[in-house]
């Protein structure tokens, strides 16, 4: 019991961390529109986008049963201590392979899905142990939103800065310039909830999958200690930043404007809200985002999206789930022999 205890400590410990990157590697998701026109400084950004992620992480954990249900833990988990060891061996590989993998794309400024690097290490680890993995689940919940949201985010963006560019015609560029630059504030704090909303609980879910591993836990409920530990680890990422990104989110892509930063984000929050609330799907921010920021910019033309720069973006989306997998099979490969 005690190696048992020793690894349950140690999972959560890294699930914090890998919580924590998040919140640093998706900071910009919330901020870098806002950030990029001018709206907010970065200090006050990072400042409101971190409460905004700790008060999200209130609003539900449907999210995290989700992430719970991609692999049949309980079917890992025997009586015994070498069991349960191996069941935390599963667990921990997931976090190394997402946590790797954001590492990765962090430093070289890759706005990559946080959320589909954990749940592709999940589903290595899964496979690696042989554990059941819930393809249905996968399929339902992860893949079609998967598509779908950065979809949504898109079409709905050009939409809706189609429909702000007919509207404000007549109106003083100036004035609509600075009346949008107000109601960005309004769009990134709509944003960071939304980010809170969908990126905590999947920390929250991959903690009570330890739990469970470990025989701490024998429900899907999540803990009130968990949500705190979560909602407190991406708020402190959130506010410790994450530039390199938002260099990318806010300026390679293209030059935003406040018409368009508000667009994006009012979009990409609302598409957030009804995929976690409505769904109980665990979406990535990061694909929203970026692609609601791709919708707004091609109402000016399509050649003013830098599309090159898009498509890097892209692959990085295509491969984070296979990447993380692989990592995440192979530390539990490499961890495997060295268990009782």
């Amino acid at each position: 019991m005690d190696l048992v205890m020793v690894m349950v400590v140690t999972v959560v410990v890294i699930a914090l961390v890998f919580d924590y990157t998040n919140g640093f590697h998706d900071a910009a998701n919330a901020i870098a529109t806002s950030v990029s026109t001018r709206a907010l400084t970065p200090r006050v950004a990072l400042a409101m986008a971190a409460v905004l992620n700790f008060v999200g992480a209130w609003l539900g954990v449907e999210v995290a049963k989700t992430i719970q249900g991609i692999i049949d833990i309980d079917g890992a988990t025997g009586s015994s201590a070498a069991d349960r060891a191996h069941a935390l061996t599963i667990v921990l590989a997931a976090l190394v392979g997402a946590i790797t993998w954001n590492l990765i794309t962090w430093y070289f400024g890759i706005p990559s899905s946080s959320s589909h690097a954990l749940i592709g290490g999940i589903v290595g680890a899964g496979i690696a142990s042989a554990t059941t993995v819930e393809w249905n689940t996968l399929v339902d919940k992860v893949a079609i939103p998967m598509v779908l949201s950065p979809a949504l985010g898109f079409f709905l963006a050009f939409g809706l800065m189609t429909a702000i560019m007919w509207i404000f015609r007549r109106a003083k560029p100036t004035r609509v310039q600075r009346g949008f630059r107000a109601a960005q504030t309004v769009s990134a704090a709509a944003m960071a909830l939304g980010h809170g909303l969908q990126d905590a609980q999947k920390t929250m879910g991959i903690i009570v999958l330890a739990l469970t591993a470990g025989g701490l836990h024998t429900t899907d409920d999540v803990p009130l200690w968990v949500i705190v530990a979560s909602a407190s680890a991406i708020a402190a990422g959130t506010y410790s930043g994450g530039f390199r990104i938002m260099r990318t989110l806010g300026r390679r892509i293209i030059e935003l404007d406040p018409p368009k930063g508000f667009a994006a984000e009012a979009t990409a929050a609302s598409v957030l809200y009804v995929m976690a609330i409505g769904l109980h799907a665990p979406v990535s921010t990061t694909h929203t985002i970026t692609s609601a920021i791709m919708g707004a910019g091609a109402t000016k033309r399509f050649s003013a999206v830098r599309w090159g720069v898009a498509k890097n973006i892209v692959v990085a989306w295509v491969i984070t789930m296979p990447a993380a997998a692989a990592v995440a099979a192979a530390f539990y490969f490499v961890a495997r022999p060295f268990l009782p």
